[in-house]
């Protein structure tokens, strides 16, 4: 049993609403995972990537939530949190948007609701990583107060900068 609260797992800003996942969800999912050019998964791949999450939303009390717009209803990517390359304690703040989402204030927008629930479990920190080439994932992350602390290498990503935030 976690020493902590279960995460909130619907949240509303003024634009964007997270909410949990929804099988109806997997051809977008699938979509916006394509974005990053590494190929295009299948809808039933997609289906049990999206049971899995729910599983560990069960077992971890945290979610990774997808994003819609408030008016337009739209799904234009997901935010939450994560184990990660983190724990459970300390989790990682994540988020992706598709493209035609981005430079709209929505990740920021949408992470900041995330800070907040993940306040609201009575953790004291967050981390983020992010690779070395992703400005605007910075951009939005000292937005919301992350500071950078290490910078480690991975095979796959490369070189991952490593930010944290307090949330007490």
């Amino acid at each position: 049993m976690s020493a902590y609260e279960t995460m909130p797992f619907h949240l509303e800003t003024e634009r964007l609403i997270l909410r949990p996942w929804a099988e109806s969800d997997a051809a977008e999912f699938r979509d916006l995972l394509a974005e990053r050019g590494d190929g295009r998964q299948t809808v039933e791949h997609i289906r049990k990537a999206i049971a899995e999450l729910l599983t560990a939303t069960a077992t971890t009390g945290i979610a990774l939530l997808p994003i819609q717009r408030r008016d337009e209803g739209d799904f234009i990517g997901y935010g939450g949190l994560i184990i990660g390359r983190s724990t459970l304690e300390e989790p990682e703040i994540a988020y992706e948007l598709f493209r035609h989402a981005h430079g709209r204030g929505y990740a920021t927008e949408a992470a900041g609701a995330v800070l907040e629930a993940a306040a609201a479990t009575g953790r004291e920190r967050l981390w983020s990583t992010v690779a070395t080439w992703n400005t605007p994932s910075f951009r939005v992350l000292e937005k919301l107060g992350f500071e950078r602390d290490h910078v480690t290498t991975e095979e796959r990503k490369g070189e991952l900068v490593w930010l944290t935030r307090s949330l007490a």
